[in-house]
């Protein structure tokens, strides 16, 4: 899909954060050019904003998963209101997202493994917990941050359900995948073979891939019914929430990483990120994920969204640039 010169300009017209991977991904920049603006991410802007909120004991907002002053009992925790976000789990995602250096974080795994303790049994950081997001998230960021995530490498194959996938609810009696887990489980596992190159949860991850495509990213496989009006929403920050365009910009990762066509069955995954475009070529921010943050991210609802633009037309550049006889690709991949 070609991309105008004007909206390229627009893209291009952003906080470094995503202006480097614009010109990585859509320009298709020198290396030395994206590799120059993503070094601003520490200096600059919104990655600079969340690294000054980082207090003294290597935490965001006095807490793992949930800020200090979080009252699990009180209105912020009601239905409806939504997670915080401005912990240390989520402004970590963030930052790592958003290609940080990990050099800028020098010295924070160490603090977060004296300083910081799940929510959930005041577990260790980097043991992670029982929740399988949580686990990816902190899989990713410890790989990132060079803290020793190894048994969290083991524990994602030891808990896997039947179904291929993962959900975070397993600990409360689920043994049925959930569409968001499996998503959010497997971002952390193809991080974690990207950075590391060691291959020991590949066969989960192709199994929990399997999972996804089965259902082709947006139905129930009993049934057909789409699995949720969220599939097809979009919004910027991804957050945990899945969607069709988070599901398919992972698998455009995963397959770039694998070395293989696009996978037929995202037909129509991708169809719903293509439905959504705007005669001008943007997408708008459909919704907010409620909760606290440090500050806004990104447009209001009903506004055009860079980042959402940005995300999917680099997913429709990809299926589209394999659009044609060459849309076989194997669902099972060799391991070799």
């Amino acid at each position: 899909m070609a991309i105008e010169t004007k909206l390229l300009d627009w893209l291009l017209d952003s906080d470094p954060a995503l202006r480097w991977q614009v010109e990585r991904d859509l320009v298709v920049a020198s290396e030395d050019t994206w590799r120059a603006t993503r070094a601003r991410v520490a200096t600059e802007g919104f990655g600079a904003e969340l690294l000054s909120h980082q207090d003294a004991d290597g935490q965001w907002a006095g807490g793992a998963y949930f800020p200090g002053d979080f009252e699990f009992d009180g209105p912020e925790a009601a239905e409806g209101a939504g997670q915080p976000y401005t912990a240390t789990t989520w402004t970590l995602n963030t930052l790592r997202d958003w290609g940080l250096d990990a050099s800028a974080l020098a010295g924070t795994a160490e603090k977060l493994a004296v300083n910081s303790r799940w929510e959930y049994d005041q577990l260790p950081y980097w043991g992670g917990e029982v929740d399988c997001c949580i686990n990816a998230f902190t899989l990713a960021n410890g790989t990132w941050l060079g803290a020793d995530v190894s048994g969290l490498v083991e524990w994602f194959p030891e808990h896997q359900l039947p179904d291929g996938g993962w959900n975070c609810e397993w600990v409360d009696g689920s043994t049925r995948s959930s569409f968001h887990s499996t998503l959010n489980s497997l971002k952390g596992l193809l991080y974690y073979e990207i950075a590391t190159g060691d291959r020991a949860l590949r066969a989960a991850r192709l199994a929990a891939q399997e999972y996804l495509l089965q259902r082709r990213l947006l139905y129930r496989l009993a049934t057909g019914e789409v699995v949720g009006s969220w599939a097809k929403h979009v919004a910027y920050p991804f957050r945990w929430v899945y969607s069709a365009l988070n599901a398919a910009d992972y698998f455009r990762s995963a397959a770039l990483h694998d070395g293989v066509s696009p996978d037929p069955r995202l037909a129509d995954a991708i169809e719903a990120v293509r439905s959504d475009r705007r005669p001008d070529g943007t997408w708008l921010q459909e919704r907010r994920h409620p909760g606290r943050v440090w500050f806004e991210m990104d447009v209001p609802v009903g506004e055009p969204s860079k980042w959402l633009t940005f995300h999917a037309t680099r997913v429709l550049n990809w299926w589209d640039a394999h659009a044609t006889n060459s849309l076989v690709a194997d669902p099972n991949p060799a391991e070799d």
